[in-house]
């Protein structure tokens, strides 16, 4: 339709090639009512009748109501299919005119727009309700004691909570960078044109009002030319995933009999067609892949966009598929990470044996060496480390296995005020319980800190809960003050 200067057809495999179809269905319904806002805003600068915006825009109804009756075979994407439509179902004298003062350039980056937008807000909100879940299952397990990992090797008693605390805050930062993202995305380049805007007087302002947006991106060349938003949006994803598989990992080491802290809950795990023992946890092996794949589809943009001129490129077409394939995965994960939070088991006694049979005292034990007996730290971890040896050297897997003996051995390589009884008394004392419960550092596990976290946290998440609850009223609201405005347009 849009071959006014070229005479000749294009060959079916040349349209099959420049096609955007695929990806194109998803937008559809924002290329219907952005047609409608710039039609109705046309109407209002005197380009075209009342009568002609009535049959536009029942033809643009018709399509919202049935976008299966849009024929998109003989058509490089969908806006020209929605034209084409329109000017089938309304005339050349009327439909021919909706695209005055437009351009697909700035009617594509609308549509994406748009679209983006309530992917962010469904996204945080489902992030909110992963959120509120760690929060949930971190109140059950304040008191759960637990090995905590660095290198993957035993380091410090922490508790369960501890971890899915961690996780709560490092997905509120995620929530944060897709929440101020939201404000960029959210800037209408609707009027644009092309790429240097048009001679025909238009109300730029009119049209992000009755799409929903904050305001107008003000240059026309960074309108139709820029895409560091969607590029700034797929990072925070890409992010975010991998938070999300950093969990799912964790969750697959504690999930194994090895570990055997918890356990998955049997209508989110799968099983093997030869081994009628196993649970798999392949909702979380597939967690850790999305992330990988989300990041790819980041490079493949950041690609795409490298060293373009200014100015729309045909180019750009091909970020519509990650960029929209990257919001959907996501929030499929969000959701699958969520379920599993909820329902998985907690072996509160399997992680306590585990505790009980480590090493993960031995830095409260040289701590407790510097209060009590005022010896350099370094000499205190040599110590500590000297004692760790012996009980290794022995087969054995605790400290408080040791004897008066060792202790006097280790003690008598180094110059300092410790007996091996006074060393024996601080190792006997420090069970578990008493690791958590002497650290009192601020972020620490210990119990009042924990609860502190909590209530921050669940502080946090309600205030974005509120936000994205606004910002997704503020749209609807447009978007039904349009709707009104239409019907109103259409009444006989």
């Amino acid at each position: 339709m849009y071959r006014s200067r070229p005479r000749e057809k294009l060959k079916d495999d040349v349209l099959k090639f420049l096609s955007s179809m695929e990806q194109d269905h998803s937008i559809l319904y924002y290329d219907i009512v952005g047609s409608e806002a710039h039609s109705i805003m046309l109407h209002e600068m005197g380009h075209i009748t009342q009568g002609e915006l009535k049959r536009i825009l029942s033809a643009l109804e018709e399509a919202k109501q049935s976008p299966t009756s849009i024929r998109t075979e003989e058509f490089e994407d969908i806006h020209e299919a929605l034209e084409a439509f329109v000017i089938q179902r309304s005339g050349m004298d009327a439909g021919g005119k909706m695209h005055t003062a437009r351009s697909r350039n700035d009617q594509v980056v609308l549509d994406i727009r748009m679209k983006i937008r309530d992917d962010i807000n469904e996204i945080c909100a489902a992030l909110a309700g992963l959120v509120h879940g760690l929060i949930e299952r971190a109140k059950e397990n304040k008191q759960a004691l637990m090995v905590m990992y660095t290198h993957l090797q035993q380091a410090q008693i922490g508790t369960f909570s501890h971890f899915l605390l961690s996780y709560a805050y490092a997905l509120m930062r995620d929530m944060e960078r897709l929440y101020l993202t939201y404000h960029r995305i959210n800037q209408s380049p609707l009027g644009a044109c092309a790429i240097g805007g048009s001679s025909i007087t238009i109300d730029r302002k009119r049209t992000a009002i009755l799409l929903g947006f904050d305001s107008i991106i003000k240059n026309s060349i960074d309108a139709t030319s820029s895409r560091d938003v969607f590029l700034e949006y797929a990072s925070a994803l890409a992010i975010l995933t991998s938070t999300l598989g950093r969990i799912a990992e964790d969750f697959i080491i504690w999930s194994t009999t090895e570990f055997g802290y918890i356990e998955l809950a049997e209508s989110y795990v799968s099983t093997s067609s030869a081994m009628p023992q196993k649970k798999n946890p392949d909702p979380l092996e597939l967690t850790r892949s999305k992330s990988a794949i989300v990041t790819s589809n980041l490079m493949s943009m950041l690609g795409i966009v490298k060293a373009l001129p200014s100015g729309y490129s045909r180019d750009l077409q091909d970020i519509k598929s990650p960029l929209l394939g990257t919001s959907a995965i996501t929030l499929e994960t969000i959701k699958i990470m969520d379920y599993v939070v909820r329902s998985l088991q907690v072996k509160k006694e399997r992680m306590r044996n585990a505790a009980n049979i480590s090493y993960a005292i031995a830095v409260d034990v040289a701590e407790q060496l510097v209060m009590q007996k005022k010896i350099p730290f370094r000499t205190a971890h040599r110590i500590v480390g000297a004692l760790v040896s012996i009980a290794a050297g022995k087969g054995n897997v605790s400290l408080t296995s040791l004897q008066f003996a060792d202790a006097s051995l280790v003690l008598k390589d180094h110059k300092v005020n410790v007996k091996p009884n006074e060393i024996m008394k601080i190792i006997n004392e420090m069970t578990p319980e008493k690791s958590v419960e002497a650290r009192k550092s601020s972020g620490s596990p210990n119990l009042l800190e924990q609860e502190e976290m909590i209530k921050s946290l669940s502080q946090g998440i309600s205030n974005y809960s509120t936000g994205i609850q606004k910002r997704t009223k503020m749209v609807k609201g447009s978007f039904d003050n349009l709707e009104r405005t239409v019907k109103n347009y259409l009444q006989p």
